[in-house]
């Protein structure tokens, strides 16, 4: 099977041109500029031995007013072996008046027209020294350095000093060596740097390729439903958000796809049970298994039957309509006091049968911005499973609270068993029914209070409860006095 490239491989290949390319712009800085002092400190020697030559041969004439004396001869040959030069002395008139023609029966012949130097090479030598790579008179292939200069002739007695022109010529072997070796030398240094760097780069993108490999192989377990590994986050050179955000994602999801199976599963539970039962009697009464006296008895069990089912079905699409968001309320300001009233009396025989106490609904009036129906629903969720689990001769107790800012709290508190911690964070699960509740409750669906719940979020509002294990539980709603106004 074909591996699949790592976006790295393409970042790597970017970064080998970039790393190429930078390194080679800076060799050839630091060639050029390593060149051009080199050349400046040969150039400013070659100067520095010329201006030396140029004195000893005005101290020579001094004493024989002759540029062609034996001992300027001697001095010329002396410095033209010594330092490798070759050296022309100039009159004014631009005649060639010593070189070493003078005492060699072979010249070097490397100067073109070393006789003689024109008229315009005399008036830039009058104005300024010359000192560079020569190409003109010399190959161009083989420059050669030139000091050229103006200087003056003046023997004992003289009253006027005689114009005189050096042109002294050095090999610039030198400079083309020290070019070469240190281009040789820093293309060495570049290769082993551009190496180290290329290496410790290739290092650090394996283990970031491994980890996007990894990234991408838990991805598509992701994708199939499959969350049994979380991406890890702490891999070197990696930052961890990004995977924290998709394995928090995927947990979602996770515990998501969890709850979905238990709800279909408790769904099917649900509805299995009636029509079971429902089967059950109508399949007794056609086949005559139930006699026609007990029919009607039957048939009243089974309308129960089919009731449970259409609050059953009822509260899934109520379930249904407050997820996706299609249910809108009709807000308006009621009395909150007067439907809890209403909602009590409803319950009035129940209350009576088990001798209960009722306290706290001679409230003063509280008026809240609600939906007078769905906050029905959700009073009469709390009011049946308070009476129905409440202790026989306990305490219904109802209080009405407004706070300084605005929000509107109703309480709704029953004496009786209560319920265990670990009952208390799941009473607004879907479907969930404590374990003294399956048995004094065989027909409840364990959807109130997850319905109560949705409706009191979509009043922008909050449910909480409260118990004490063996002695009471308490539900308080909190609904802000004024809905908020719809963005837009």
């Amino acid at each position: 099977m074909k591996t699949k490239k790592s976006s790295y491989d393409k970042l790597f290949i970017f970064l080998i041109f970039i790393v190429l390319s930078v390194n080679i712009v800076i060799s050839i800085i630091i060639i050029t500029i390593s060149s051009w002092i080199y050349k400046s400190s040969k150039l400013e020697e070659l100067q520095s031995i010329g201006d030396l030559f140029i004195s000893c041969m005005q101290d020579n004439y001094a004493e024989t007013r002759d540029t062609r004396s034996e001992l300027t001869k001697t001095l010329h040959k002396k410095f033209s072996s010594k330092y490798h030069l070759m050296i022309y002395i100039y009159d004014e008139n631009g005649n060639c008046v010593l070189s070493d023609a003078d005492y060699k029966e072979t010249p070097k012949k490397v100067v073109k027209n070393s006789e003689k130097i024109s008229a315009a090479e005399m008036t830039k030598l009058d104005a300024n020294d010359f000192l560079d790579l020569e190409t003109k008179n010399i190959s161009a292939n083989e420059p050669y350095m030139l000091y050229g200069s103006c200087f003056f002739l003046k023997g004992n007695g003289d009253i006027v000093p005689m114009r005189m022109y050096a042109k002294i010529y050095s090999k610039s072997d030198n400079i083309n060596s020290f070019a070469l070796k240190i281009a040789l030398f820093y293309t060495l240094i570049c290769a082993l740097s551009i190496s180290i760097q290329l290496f410790l780069i290739k290092r650090r993108f394996n283990k970031l390729d491994e980890y996007e490999r990894i990234f991408r192989r838990i991805s598509e377990q992701y994708a199939r439903r499959d969350f049994s590994e979380s991406i890890p986050t702490n891999v070197p050179y990696t930052t961890s958000e990004i995977a924290d955000y998709v394995n928090a994602v995927a947990a979602d999801v996770a515990k998501s796809e969890e709850t979905s199976k238990t709800f279909i599963a408790n769904v099917s539970h649900e509805l299995r049970t009636p029509i079971t039962t429902i089967g059950g009697f109508v399949d007794g009464i056609l086949d005559g298994t139930i006699s026609k006296g007990r029919q009607n008895e039957y048939l009243v069990l089974v309308s129960k039957e089919i009731k449970r089912l259409r609050i059953l079905i009822s509260s899934m699409l109520n379930m249904s309509r407050f997820e996706t968001g299609t249910l809108r309320p009709n807000f308006r300001d009621v009395n909150l006091t007067e439907i809890v009233i209403q909602t009590v009396l409803m319950f009035e025989k129940k209350i009576e049968d088990k001798n209960l106490e009722v306290e706290g609904l001679g409230s003063d009036r509280m008026t809240c911005e609600v939906d007078a129906d769905l906050l029905q629903q959700v009073i009469y969720n709390l009011v049946e499973n308070a009476v129905k689990f409440i202790n026989t001769g306990g305490t219904l107790s109802f209080r009405f609270e407004r706070s300084v800012n605005g929000n509107c709290t109703i309480g709704i508190k029953n004496t009786g068993e209560g319920l265990k911690n670990d009952e208390i964070t799941q009473v607004f699960d879907r479907f969930y029914k404590t374990d003294s509740s399956r048995g004094k409750d065989t027909t409840g669906l364990g959807l109130g209070l997850a319905i109560s719940r949705k409706i009191v979020h979509l009043h922008h509002g909050h449910i909480v409860v409260k118990s004490v294990y063996g002695e009471y539980t308490e539900f308080l709603i909190q609904l802000p006095e004024k809905q908020p106004k719809a963005k837009g």
